[in-house]
Parts: structure tokens; C-alpha cells; sequence
């Protein structure tokens, strides 16, 4: 029952938040970007803390000194749900994020993503979606951002295989094209706040950083080793909680 009740009360401190921010920050847009991305950034430590007292859903974050101190570079990132989508601008300064094109036209969110500087892509053409992502992962580079990109293109549950959610070949052409490092992070945020589902679990989401793989080396070799890199860090970290959860019952 407490659970239940927490849902609710957090889905309406979000949303109504999430509206009234939206709002509050739409004149903010003819303001110049670094001076609209601090009062962006806010909005996403606000959903963190509304997260961690009403849900009690915190994060911890192992691995750090594995993330570059300066300069542009990639973070492929496993996706399990809403959850690490909303975390790019806690963890980082400043991040882009991939997201598909139609999000582009959501009423003022879009123009708010806009002025964030996102990269939107149209996944109707394979081509273009690629060429896309290319020129933007070129334009985050210029700018010295980091790029979060999620590989395998869509949301996956804890149990999903690469074989049943493969990695997309997207990533190694940013790789390529733009000379951009990857920082790899696995996470177990699945098991706390599922794809599509209503209820969110209280404890601590951990995000592991793993050694970045330098630019400038073989495509095929870069995307065995993120794809095993990530698969058996996320697998770890959702095993070490499961059987914490066994334990603790």
C-alpha cells in the first residue's frame, strides 16, 4: 500500500513539475544556451530529488575516474527505461543526447530539447537516420560535449539478450566519423524502474563507468568490446542487487 501510494505521489510531483517547469522555461530560450542549460540542468536535479524522497530512489556512481576530465567524447549507455534518460545532465556538463525525430515536435518540449542542442534522428530511413547521427556526433564534437548514445537503439529488460536486442551499428559510425573516445556504462536501473511499468522500486540504481576504449581503432574490435563490456558489467550489477534483495528477505 505504501508503494502504491508513493506512485501516485510521485507522478504527480513529476508531471506537475515537469508542466510548470516546461512553462518557466520556455522564456529562457532567448537567453543564451550556457545561461539556459544551468536552469535546464535544475529541472533534471529537481527529478532526482522528488525521486529520492518520495520514491526513495537514489543512484550511486562506481567508476568515475574512468570519465575524461575534458574534451568531447562518447558514453554508450545500456537503456532499461525513463529512468537513466533523465540523468545525462546530473552526471555530466552539458551532455547531448540521441533521440528520436518525433520527440522533436512535442509542444514546447521540443523547442526546449532544441535549444539544448540535441541530436534528433528519423529512424523511418536507415541512411538518414546514420548521416544524421554522423553530423551530429561531428557538431558535439566541435563543441567539446559529451554524447550520450543508448546502442542498442531501444529500452531492454534485465533478461534481454544481445541477440534479441543487438547492438545497432549507429555507434561505430559516430566512432569513426567524428575521432571521439567512448566511456561504456553499465547499470542496473532495470530492476528498479522497468520499461512501461508503473511502479518504481525504492533503493540505489548504480551506474558503473568503465574504461574508455581511445579513438581510432578497428570498428568490429570497438563494438565486441563495448558490447561485452557493457552486457557483463549491467549483469553483474543486477546480480549483486538481486541477491542483496534475496538476503534481505
Amino acid at each position: 500500500m505504501i508503494l502504491f501510494i508513493r506512485q501516485i505521489l510521485f507522478n504527480i510531483a513529476f508531471y506537475g513539475m515537469t508542466v510548470v517547469c516546461c512553462l518557466v522555461l520556455l522564456p529562457f530560450t532567448l537567453l543564451p544556451r550556457k545561461i539556459y542549460v544551468v536552469f535546464l540542468t535544475m529541472y533534471f536535479q529537481l527529478v532526482h530529488i522528488l525521486e529520492k524522497y518520495i520514491l526513495g530512489l537514489d543512484f550511486e556512481i562506481r567508476g568515475a575516474e574512468n570519465i575524461p576530465k575534458d574534451g568531447a567524447f562518447i558514453v554508450a549507455a545500456k537503456h532499461y527505461s525513463a529512468y537513466e534518460t533523465m540523468k545525462p545532465h546530473v552526471l555530466f556538463r552539458d551532455p547531448a543526447i540521441i533521440m528520436k525525430k518525433e520527440l522533436q515536435f512535442i509542444p514546447i518540449w521540443g523547442l526546449l530539447a532544441m535549444k539544448a542542442r540535441m541530436i534528433f534522428i528519423n529512424r523511418g530511413s536507415r541512411e538518414v537516420a546514420l548521416q544524421s547521427i554522423v553530423d551530429g556526433a561531428k557538431r558535439i564534437r566541435d563543441e567539446g560535449r559529451p554524447l550520450v548514445i543508448f546502442p542498442q537503439g531501444t529500452r531492454v529488460s534485465v533478461d534481454d539478450t544481445v541477440e534479441k536486442r543487438p547492438y545497432k551499428g549507429g555507434i561505430i559510425r559516430m566512432y569513426e566519423a567524428s575521432g571521439m573516445p567512448i566511456l561504456p556504462l553499465a547499470m542496473n536501473s532495470g530492476l528498479f524502474w522497468e520499461k512501461k511499468a508503473f511502479f518504481k522500486y525504492p533503493g540505489t540504481v548504480i551506474f558503473e563507468f568503465l574504461p574508455v576504449i581511445p579513438a581510432g581503432l578497428d570498428g568490429k574490435v570497438v563494438m565486441e568490446q563495448l558490447k561485452t563490456g557493457i552486457e557483463a558489467a549491467s549483469a553483474r550489477l543486477v546480480t549483486e542487487e538481486r541477491e542483496r534483495r534475496a538476503c534481505k528477505d
